[in-house]
């Protein structure tokens, strides 16, 4: 059995969406579908996931989300229209919009996830009328029946583990089962999404949950490229490449894939298959627990903007007995979250996303570190990117970082910091925004383009 997921751009009209017919009534295995909500038709559309957030805002606001509602409502009727199906589920998708802008916005976050949530459950009830419609047996699986719990964690639920016990009695159900991404519920019975583009992590729990052979993943490119194509032109596909490799690349920026999708699918061992909707003869990608080295000590290089490093120099740090955890402590009471922690001895960065900075917050970190660690200086360093080579060919190859490090200074890259994994299986640079691009297409060059040659 497979369970299949696709993207908002797979689901954006009825023409993409006859695609994605076609691809699960080719596989008789492909039984469970998770959907997204309708993404971008075009390069200026919106999401419908964006006009929820909007209406949403609005609501809060006091102010009339209509307009909003009304352009949400519009997208699921275009694709009705073009797909020939009843108007009935237009009605019922517009009936729930309705009821959820009117519920009750005591609590502005729950509120917020209620409606972010309607845009993959209404999408799952409109696909599985177009399969009916078609004449196969298939129907729309509601989360809090089949038993999805997750914890009241508001844009950031996460799956408790009773779940995958529930979920699995979805194997007595006949036909194909097409099941909203995106959300859970709490045992009291609230919505909660997961993290943005969070479908993801729906489709990998309920490959988990139904011990799937594979789990397939539909977007809108033939495979996982070595390289943002953005910023290289015409990178290596990649055919094949571990978890723990596809973890490191997702987290540092590639967005083929959401970064905690991998969890669940890893735990029950099951492989994962990147695929395109628009060519689904394409292999695409297979992400697996173990593959051959034979393509050199790196397999991808990913990139991500909007860091900042907090710089802390204290002579003899490294006797002082709980200075990072002090250090943590401060940022943890400012509600601040940390991505590394580079240190030498008498000094530690700490690198975080710029945007948790609030006005005036980092005038009132530096005073806390100074006083409270009597730091000898604390400086802070924005608009970084970081770039993360990535390869568990690493581990077995001597001189990568030299020849990482000798590429970045050929292109006249200053390296702002660099930090490896202790797993071995990444390295992760530092460098100036500005100087992002230049950066990877130096390291592209070193590890991709002789390779190709």
């Amino acid at each position: 059995m497979k369970v299949v997921k696709f993207g908002g751009s797979s689901l954006a009209s009825g023409k993409q969406l006859e695609k994605v017919f076609q691809i699960v009534v080719s596989d008789p295995e492909r039984k469970v579908v998770v959907v997204s909500a309708p993404g971008k038709r075009f390069s200026e559309d919106e999401k419908v996931t964006d006009l929820l957030i909007e209406c949403a805002e609005l609501s809060l606001q006091n102010q009339d989300p209509k307009e909003k509602l009304d352009a949400v409502v519009a997208r699921y009727a275009l694709i009705a229209e073009e797909l020939a199906i009843s108007s009935d589920i237009i009605q019922e998708i517009e009936n729930d919009l309705k009821r959820r802008a009117s519920s009750d916005k005591s609590n502005p976050e729950r509120f917020m996830d209620l409606m972010k949530a309607s845009g993959e459950d209404n999408n799952a009830k409109l696909v599985a009328a177009y399969f009916q419609s078609q004449g196969v047996d298939a129907s729309y699986v509601d989360p809090k029946d089949a038993g999805l719990l997750v914890s009241d964690e508001p844009g950031n639920a996460q799956t408790l583990p009773e779940s995958y016990t529930k979920l699995a009695s979805l194997h007595d159900r006949r036909g194909i089962l097409v099941f909203p991404g995106f959300f859970g519920y709490s045992k009291e019975g609230d919505v909660f999404t997961f993290s943005r583009s969070g479908s993801d992590i729906t489709g990998s729990i309920l490959a988990n949950a139904l011990k799937a052979d594979l789990y397939e993943n539909f977007t809108d490119v033939d495979a996982v490229y070595s390289v943002n194509p953005s910023l290289v032109s015409r990178p290596k596909e990649i055919k094949e490449l571990t978890y723990r490799e596809m973890r490191e690349l997702s987290y540092a920026g590639f967005s083929v894939l959401h970064d905690e999708a991998l969890v669940p699918a890893f735990r029950a061992g099951i492989p994962v298959n990147i695929k395109n909707t628009n060519n689904p003869s394409a292999p695409g990608t297979r992400i697996v627990y173990e593959r051959d080295n034979t393509n050199g000590p790196v397999i991808g290089i990913a990139s991500d903007e909007g860091f900042c490093s907090i710089y802390v120099s204290k002579y003899l740090m490294n006797r002082e007995v709980g200075f990072g955890r002090k250090l943590l402590g401060i940022l943890e009471e400012f509600g601040l979250s940390y991505e590394h922690t580079p240190s030498g001895i008498d000094d530690i960065s700490v690198i975080l996303r710029e945007n948790q900075l609030a006005p005036g917050m980092e005038e009132e970190i530096k005073r806390r570190i100074e006083t409270d660690l009597n730091a000898d200086l604390v400086k802070f360093e924005h608009s970084l990117a970081l770039i993360m080579v990535v390869g568990e060919g690493m581990r077995r190859n001597v001189g990568t970082m030299a020849r990482a490090s000798k590429a970045l200074a050929k292109a006249k890259v200053n390296i702002e910091m660099i930090n490896q994994g202790s797993s071995e299986v990444s390295m992760m640079f530092g460098v100036k925004e500005v100087e992002e691009k230049r950066a990877v297409q130096a390291l592209y060059d070193e590890f991709f383009a002789a390779v190709m040659v």
